[in-house]
């Protein structure tokens, strides 16, 4: 990829829209590369449970994607009002894809909840600028992985 392509692929806005079943395998892998990067995080599935778990989420309806120039850079996947997933590749990190994500489910519900790791300092901070607020904290026994985690919350203000 040239510079000049690859400033513009970072720097354009992305489109948000309803996951197709052909982007099944480009949320999974971005879901799995965040697990493999991610030095805190075990791996308990395999590469191939995560594909078929987001092909599962895509079929249910509940998946949000972001695209930049047609590619998945990220996604969001929602059950009501529950944020069950909210994952960006790599390389469109900090470019805003998790907020024009975020910004979608907002505006389609007047109240979301979700699960964020306490390991995951970066969520935390987002969540927080993006107005949901902390209503609880476990030590991990309702997750696979076993991980301490905190319950977010957020409403829209009337």
């Amino acid at each position: 990829m040239t510079f000049l392509r690859h400033r513009l692929f970072r720097a354009s806005r992305p489109v948000i829209g309803a996951a197709r079943a052909t982007d099944a395998p480009a949320i999974g892998a971005i879901l799995s590369d965040w697990i493999d990067e991610t030095d805190w995080m075990p791996r308990i599935h395999k590469r191939a449970d995560e594909q078929a778990f987001a092909a599962d989420l895509v079929a249910r309806g509940w998946v949000t994607v972001a695209r930049r120039h047609g590619e998945v850079v990220g996604f969001l996947a929602r059950d009501g009002a529950d944020v069950v997933a909210l994952y960006v590749a790599r390389g469109a990190r900090g470019q805003g894809v998790g907020q024009a994500l975020m910004a979608r489910a907002k505006r389609r519900s007047p109240r979301l909840a979700l699960w964020t790791f306490q390991f995951n300092h970066a969520a935390q901070v987002f969540y927080e600028r993006q107005g949901f607020h902390e209503i609880a904290r476990t030590g991990g026994a309702g997750n696979d992985e076993k991980l301490p985690d905190i319950r977010y919350a957020w409403e829209r203000r009337r």
